[in-house]
């Protein structure tokens, strides 16, 4: 099967109900949940609306979408949806994008133990940054971070790691004043990288000791704790990486970055090439080298591929996307507003953001967010129909004038 609109769904759907019965005791409860909202998604199972055009008066029928933000169908439009707030937040600054990642070593035993080392990724990779930046000897300001946990590399390994977005300065101490970094260097990599490896590992220390790492199959000899603590020493003696980016050339240039990574999964639509009963092809992109051979494509076996796209299933409740510093949540609209104030920015109005409407939806018509098929027009919905349920055909006046 080779055809424009392959979707990740598809793969599901012709494949999945074997996969899991092959499988069977080996799916989680929130892998079930996924593959079982993949399949649905966009289908009669789910409902929908029927919708009329206002300019050509052509009547479409439209599928419920199943929100899971696992789906590779539904995360653009909740990467729209979640930008709207970010885009008011940002700054008329220089802004820069850090890497933290996890040794193979912790990387493996993260796959067994996601939320409890998902969060110590988070939590020590934002500590690590607001503590260096708080000294003096380096930035000597309170910085604010925007965290993004991606878990895959391009061929769908388990792969997990930070994205940060930091804004290139910070509040002073007593908050009077906005502290500016160099142009192109916000705070050393080395310095970074050294308490980045001390803080995870204090933390892994501390998870074992509390009990809450579980281990199997080849790890199960890691529950003895003189056998982790060896595990742990191993870990203090090789250099831990942090990648700083090149910086970004403005706030367009972040919203640009953040639509593209917030909402990313391990394989979207766009990536797929081919799949049959037997094989999937997909895009990847090959980082260790440079020109066009970097862009290349894999093929796994069909099981594989599925395999591959559910290890990166997140644990329920878990968030993949967490502000720190002055953007944490408790203070973050009082800290920005400050920050405008300091550097003479003034706060940006909806036509800016793109509320068009100042936020008051009441007294227009619902409409569909995609254009007519036949004419490009607003889509106006005129009905609904219940999950499960065959939507009733268009009027005939209707199907004649269209």
């Amino acid at each position: 099967m080779a055809r424009a609109g392959l979707e990740v769904a598809d793969i599901f759907r012709d494949h999945g109900a074997a996969w899991r019965a092959a499988n069977i005791g080996h799916i989680s409860l929130d892998q079930m949940k996924v593959t079982s909202a993949v399949e649905r998604c966009r289908t009669a199972a789910l409902g929908g609306h029927v919708t009329r055009c206002e300019d050509c008066m052509h009547e479409h029928i439209a599928y419920n979408s199943c929100r899971n933000r696992h789906c590779p169908e539904c995360q653009s439009g909740a990467a729209k949806a979640w930008l709207a707030a970010p885009e008011a937040e940002l700054l008329p600054v220089r802004y820069f994008h850090l890497v933290f990642t996890l040794p193979k070593p912790i990387a493996d035993i993260a796959r067994q133990n996601k939320r409890e080392i998902y969060n110590l990724l988070m939590r020590a990779s934002a500590d690590t940054v607001i503590k260096i930046a708080a000294d003096p000897k380096h930035l000597g300001a309170r910085v604010g971070i925007t965290s993004v946990l991606h878990s895959w590399g391009s061929a769908m390994t388990h792969h997990p790691h930070v994205h940060m977005i930091v804004p290139g300065g910070g509040l002073s101490a007593d908050g009077t004043k906005w502290i500016t970094c160099r142009k192109n260097f916000l705070l050393s990599v080395r310095v970074l990288s050294r308490l980045y490896r001390r803080l995870l590992l204090e933390g892994l220390a501390k998870l074992h000791s509390a009990g809450k790492l579980q281990f199997f199959g080849d790890h199960a000899k890691l529950a003895d704790p003189a056998v982790f603590g060896a595990f742990l020493q191993t870990l203090r003696k090789i250099d831990w990486v942090v990648y700083a980016k090149e910086p970004f050339a403005g706030p367009k240039a972040v919203l640009a970055y953040l639509s593209r990574y917030t909402h990313r999964i391990a394989a979207s639509n766009s990536r797929l090439v081919r799949f049959d009963a037997a094989s999937v092809t997909f895009k990847v992109k090959d980082y260790r080298v440079d020109g066009p051979r970097r862009h290349t494509t894999m093929t796994f076996a069909t099981e594989e591929f599925i395999r591959r796209f559910l290890i990166h299933v997140l644990p329920k409740g878990q968030h993949r996307i967490r502000h720190y510093g002055f953007y944490g949540n408790g203070n973050r609209a009082a800290n920005i507003a400050r920050i405008r104030e300091l550097i003479g920015a003034r706060a940006p109005s909806r036509n800016d953001t793109g509320d068009a409407n100042g936020g008051d939806t009441d007294q227009h018509p619902r409409v569909l967010a995609l254009p007519c098929p036949c004419c490009g027009g607003r889509l106006m919905i005129t009905d609904t129909f219940a999950p499960a349920q065959h939507p009733r055909a268009p009027p005939r006046s209707a199907r004649d004038a269209a």
